[in-house]
């Protein structure tokens, strides 16, 4: 399944204010919440999310965390893509600031599907040139039509 295929329109901002690790990941939560109906809530969104975050940081370095949880409720993996305005701390691995955040929620038995998710979308933020076309994105459209260009 290609990786852009898990974004909407609705689920790709730029310049998006952040403010802290918390407050991105409840923002976010709210954001994926409100474009997959009622059967997820944004409190269960949140919760995976943390729950991931306790065991690790997702902050893989270079300005990028790949936030990511199994939920109970989705049928089909759930992405969504935020520029942040400016940089937080994140507890990266290189314990640089990020910027570039991918949201991943799969279905609750799709470990492989995640994994391999995981795995191409750490390919592709490894290499410079699509961190910088990224991140030079001056709307939300420009930023879906890079990562249409990127995440195929």
């Amino acid at each position: 399944m290609p990786i852009i295929s898990l974004l909407t329109p609705s689920r790709t901002l730029q310049a998006v204010e952040g403010g802290s690790k918390k407050r991105v990941l409840e923002m976010a939560s709210k954001l994926i919440a409100e474009s997959v109906g009622e059967e997820v809530t944004h409190e269960l969104i949140f919760t995976g999310l943390i729950g991931r975050e306790r065991l690790g940081s997702t902050g893989i370095g270079e300005g990028v965390a790949i936030p990511h949880c199994r939920l109970a409720g989705i049928e089909a993996p759930i992405g969504a893509l935020i520029h942040l305005a400016e940089p937080i701390d994140f507890d990266a691995i290189d314990s640089r600031p990020v910027d570039l955040l991918f949201f991943l929620l799969v279905p609750e038995a799709a470990s492989d599907e995640h994994l391999g998710t995981l795995a191409k979308l750490a390919e592709v933020f490894s290499q410079d040139e699509c961190r910088v076309a990224l991140r030079k994105a001056d709307s939300n459209e420009n930023l879906l039509a890079t990562a249409t260009r990127l995440f195929q």
